[in-house]
Parts: structure tokens; sequence; C-alpha cells
């Protein structure tokens, strides 16, 4: 399973966003995982491939502040969301707070997993790293 792409979707105020066809076909489930991503965006997994991931991610140890600090963010933020008929998710309101400033996201392929990022803050990422 491979995610790629970047696709510009609007989401309303009650935080619904239809993923794009090529995301949702990928996913090949109904139940999409979400959390925080890094560079603040959101970040989104097949529920198959999150539990995968979260089974490595409790094999840490409660010693290395790092490892355990980004656990924290990820654990507590993660929410398991369902697609509608229209392949809509609904992002919980901490999860918009968190990522979203405008109407306008990108959703972007990043190859194991999605991401889901204010287009703006997409844009300005886009000319830094293109420096």
């Amino acid at each position: 399973m491979v995610f790629y792409g970047e696709y510009e979707v609007s989401i309303t105020s009650s935080g619904r966003v239809a993923l794009p066809k090529k995301i949702r076909d990928t996913l090949a489930a109904t139940t999409v995982v979400v959390t925080k991503g890094f560079g603040e965006c959101l970040a989104g997994y097949s529920k198959q491939d999150w539990e995968k991931r979260a089974e490595t991610l409790l094999d840490v140890s409660l010693l290395d502040r790092e490892q355990i600090d980004k656990r924290r963010i990820l654990f507590s933020s993660t929410v398991h969301v369902e697609l509608d008929d229209q392949g809509r998710i609904v992002l919980p309101k901490n999860l918009r707070t968190f990522a979203i400033r405008s109407k306008k996201v990108v959703i972007t392929g990043v190859g194991d997993h999605f991401e889901i990022w204010d287009k703006t803050r997409w844009d300005s990422y886009m000319k830094e790293i293109a420096k």
C-alpha cells in the first residue's frame, strides 16, 4: 500500500473533508486512523497499518524521554474515523485546531501514510524546502 499525490480539497466548518478517490482506494477499508503529524499537519493511516505501527511504538524504553514524548503526542491525539458513503471523514475539533486554519486543505500521499495540511501551511512548507 503506497499513498501518493497531492490533492486540494475543502473542509467544512464541522470538519468534514472528502478524501480523494486514490487515497480511499489505497485505504481499502472504511476506518481511517488520524493523528497529529510532524510539521503542523495531520497524519492518516489505514487501521491495519496503524495497529502494526502502534506495536512498535510501545516497544520503547520508558527511560527514553524523546520517545515517550513522541508516544504521548501520537497516542493522545489518535482517533478512528469512519468514511461515509461519499468518502468523507469528520476531523475532531482538537485535530482541526492543531493543524487547520482555513477552508482549504491539501491531502498529500507520503508513501506509507497520507497527510492533511492547511493549504497556506503546505504552500509555505513547499517554498521552504524548495530553497
